[in-house]
């Protein structure tokens, strides 16, 4: 349904027009209008939330599934108690479980349930201690690095000394700022498997190798480490959607106006007063402002500016949410289900198996063992299941696969997702003592309760640049040439980037949509 502006501000000016009503725009349209700006935010689909959405993808099931968005680290809590919002989060009380077969036998390793649990299944799983101290070594070392560097994020950009000061650990700053990725695991550990669990969030959407010379792993593994000064990875009480729906009714409660509908497809700016031309299902219109706030990628923001696209983006994940009537019983005696998939359950993730799958994709084929991760938000939230799913002992499950880039869906995108979709849960079969297929719960229609979203798809339907789930390559958190004050700035003194392509962009963090607020706030271009 489209929600036109009120017809008399139709060719008012605004404080304000924020292009994209994610939650980064929804971030600054709050902070903007509970500041007395005026504030006007246009989303080209129906609804608002971007890819932070709760959504009921299969017909007559009540299960509200965080569709895209899943997990949230990188919101800080100040941006939760600056705007008042109504969210909440819990803790997983698993950090993760990865299976793997040992000498014949069915094992793996849990990390979580308590320092007691997790040191043992180090020690069953490598035979000693070693590996179990290594990873108390190098997880302080990266706790050090949270505590130093998350707060600065809501902060005008430090430098890169500044923030090496701030860090004030130079094996930390070489391990995580300086050197591939790769060299600091392999100095720690020993164990491929431990390896690759420690490797895996370096290559969430990301796709490099761990000794990439780019450093877009370090960069990657940078952001899943520092969340909240921990690292720590929470469920979304009653969903994603439940972030941007509180963001939401922020923002109008404070004045705001959310115009669905809407799509914006110009911007004029002289750097002291702006034009947005946006269209909807019953006209053009023209709205004037005074700054303009642009919640999309670096790309479209280009393309609404009439400026030189940037380089071309690529994203590298295949996204399955799924819904059973109960969850898989697995090969390993030793892990109960509702603790193995509490967390994240990694899949084809040893640091060898990684290696290889970065390898051929990157000849351009699919991997022979595509390496994902699975979550059931069900096990730590059940409020997203209605009463008869949860009656039922339903439960959903997350699945984020990696290595897979946007060109290799290039040929023959739907076919290449079946695939791919059939290979990765071959890959979890392997590790069940029944088939997943046998736990799929079946919708109205009697379909199976499974859904999978290639790059190419996230692409057609969010406007993610070649399906990348950042815009573009994170970036450091420290200043570099051309990033300006907050990290938003353009080159237009009253246009500014408040998406994910943002400096310190990337995941659900609000931390561009404050940003760019803030360097409103302060008198950027006025």
């Amino acid at each position: 349904m489209t929600t036109p502006p009120p017809a008399s501000r139709t060719s008012r000016s605004y404080d304000a027009v924020i292009v994209g009503g994610g939650h980064n725009g929804l971030v600054a349209a709050a902070y903007l209008a509970r500041a007395g700006r005026s504030v006007l935010v246009l989303e080209r689909l129906d609804h608002t939330g971007g890819a932070a959405v709760s959504t009921r993808p299969f017909a007559g099931v009540d299960a509200r599934l965080s569709r895209y968005s899943y997990l949230v680290s990188l919101l800080p809590s100040k941006i939760v108690r600056d705007l008042g919002l109504d969210f909440r989060v819990r803790a997983r009380t698993v950090s993760s479980y990865t299976p793997v077969e040992r000498a014949g036998r069915p094992t793996g390793l849990l990390v979580g349930g308590g320092e007691r649990r997790t040191r043992a299944s180090f020690a069953r799983l490598t035979g000693s201690d070693r590996e179990y101290a290594a990873w108390q070594r190098f997880y302080a070392l990266t706790g050090r690095v949270a505590q130093r560097v998350f707060p600065t994020l809501t902060e005008p950009l430090p430098t890169r000394d500044e923030l090496r000061r701030r860090v004030d650990d130079e094996a930390a700053w070489r391990a995580l700022f300086e050197e591939p990725l790769g060299v600091a695991i392999e100095e720690h550990f020993a164990d491929d498997l431990v390896r690759g669990v420690v490797l895996t969030d370096a290559l969430i959407g990301t796709f490099a190798d761990a000794h990439d010379p780019s450093l877009a792993q370090n960069r990657c593994f940078l952001y899943h480490v520092i969340g909240g000064g921990t690292g720590a990875w929470n469920v979304p009480v009653g969903g994603m959607g439940a972030l941007t729906d509180a963001l939401a009714d922020t923002a109008r409660a404070a004045g705001a106006v959310l115009a669905t509908g809407h799509e914006a497809v110009r911007i004029e700016a002289d750097g002291r007063t702006a034009e947005v031309t946006h269209r909807s299902a019953d006209g053009e219109y023209v709205t004037a402002a005074r700054h303009v706030l642009v919640n999309a990628s670096p790309r479209e923001l280009a393309a609404l500016t009439g400026q030189a696209p940037p380089p071309p983006a690529e994203g590298a994940q295949l996204k399955v949410n799924m819904l059973l009537t109960r969850l898989p019983r697995l090969r390993d005696p030793g892990i109960d289900p509702r603790e193995a998939f509490a967390g994240t359950f990694h899949i084809a993730e040893g640091y060898g198996q990684l290696a290889a799958a970065h390898a051929q994709a990157a000849a351009g084929e699919l991997p022979g063992a595509p390496p994902s991760e699975i979550y059931c938000h069900s096990l730590t939230d059940p409020t997203i299941l209605g009463p008869g799913p949860a009656a039922q002992g339903m439960h959903t499950l997350t699945l984020f696969g990696l290595h897979t880039p946007a060109r290799l869906f290039a040929r023959d995108n739907d076919a290449v997702r079946d695939e791919l979709l059939k290979s990765t849960l071959a890959q979890l079969d392997a590790h069940l003592a029944e088939p997943l297929a046998d736990c799929l719960a079946s919708d109205a229609d009697g379909r199976p309760c499974i859904e999978a979203r290639s790059p190419l798809d996230l692409e057609r339907d969010l406007r993610l640049p070649g399906g990348n789930i950042f815009h573009r390559e994170l970036s450091w958190p420290h200043a570099q040439e051309g990033t300006g004050h907050w990290g938003v700035e353009t080159g237009r003194a009253n246009v500014l980037l408040c998406g994910a392509g943002a400096v310190r962009g990337g995941g659900v963090s609000g931390v561009p949509g404050h940003n760019a607020a803030m360097a409103v706030l302060e008198g950027a271009g006025s």
